[in-house]
């Protein structure tokens, strides 16, 4: 008995199936300790590596789900592997009679796991032990596996869920203004209020999903239109002029738009507990005169300056998402 193979088998068995389990299971738990780490090395690599691109970039949510997969498939291949081997005769070649060599405790986890095994090699006659971990390592490809790939399916869902989202942002506009002036009906803001619901609840629903699952936040989107990482400053942005810059008898119903500034407050607050840090700078306030420019009451500009000076902190948070995304702000043009 090699007791060094079996210890690092065993770490390598337990720290992929906690991975595992971490990130698919526990909901409030957010990506695995080795899947965190790895995930996000793996997008900061891609980002130095392709310049901030956006065609190439939008390749990084499908390839780092992909690695994750096989990250979390090669844990506990490998750790089968050291487990056999650290029993010299744990594996018989059922053809010659002889102990299984690497490459042959490699081919006989990797069949076990996948296929249940097809003959080649067998557990030491009589070795019970060995007899049972091959039933152990069938059991773990099979389960974990299969959970692994109900893994990916969510997370698909929930990608669209984020571009769904993002479409409804900027298809009222592409900045805070923007989205603001498409509600205005020239007297009020009459049936915005129920988008503004709508919204808010589809922004909590996100948030909870990037909680769930930080892998959503590699998926970049090619097209700013599609990206929540542009959608979500636009909204919250929309949010603060609702809240601040239009007085109260011309401004949405304010429990609608408080509502609204909580679905998003909750989102940065996700954020936090990954890799997206508050960016130093403060990103440039709205423009009231474009909403003066279509006659809609605004306050002065030294009152709105003032509201958003007690805002900065949240307002660097949502630069650093847009950063985060390799974006710019403001995200899109009018």
């Amino acid at each position: 008995m090699n007791p060094v193979y079996l210890a690092v088998g065993i770490t390598l068995l337990v720290g992929g199936i906690v991975d595992i389990l971490w990130t698919t299971l526990w909901v409030d738990g957010g990506s695995g300790p080795i899947s965190g780490r790895f995930t996000t090395a793996v997008w900061k690599g891609l980002r130095r590596m392709t310049r901030d691109n956006d065609r190439a970039l939008s390749l990084a949510g499908p390839l780092i789900l992909t690695l994750t997969l096989v990250l979390w498939i090669g844990l506990l291949w490998v750790g089968w592997t050291f487990v056999f081997a650290s029993y010299p005769t744990a594996l018989v070649d059922t053809r010659t009679g002889g102990t299984a060599d690497w490459w042959g405790r490699f081919y006989y986890v990797a069949y076990t796991m996948f296929t249940d095994g097809n003959g080649d090699y067998t557990p030491l006659y009589g070795g019970d032990l060995w007899e049972v971990a091959s039933a152990f390592t069938t059991a773990t490809g099979m389960a974990f596996v299969t959970l692994g790939v109900s893994y990916v399916l969510t997370v698909l869902g929930a990608v669209s869920d984020k571009r769904s989202f993002a479409s409804t942002v900027t298809g009222l506009g592409g900045r805070s203004e923007a989205f603001v002036r498409a509600g205005w009906n020239g007297q009020n803001f009459d049936g915005l209020e129920r988008i503004l619901e709508t919204l808010g609840s589809d922004l909590s629903t996100l948030a909870e999903q990037h909680k769930s699952y930080p892998i959503l936040h590699y998926y970049h989107s090619e097209k700013g239109e599609r990206a929540s990482a542009v959608a979500v400053p636009i909204f919250d942005e929309s949010l603060t002029l609702f809240r601040h810059a239009i007085p109260d008898e011309a401004s949405p119903d304010p429990a609608v738009v408080e509502s609204a500034r909580s679905s998003a407050q909750s989102y940065l607050e996700t954020l936090d507990e990954s890799f997206i840090e508050p960016e130093p700078a403060v990103p440039r306030s709205p423009n009231l005169e474009r909403l003066r420019a279509d006659d809609i009451p605004t306050v002065s500009d030294p009152a709105f300056a003032e509201a958003l000076s007690e805002l900065t902190d949240r307002r660097r948070h949502l630069l650093g998402v847009v950063e985060a995304d390799a974006w710019e702000w403001p995200p899109l043009e009018e």
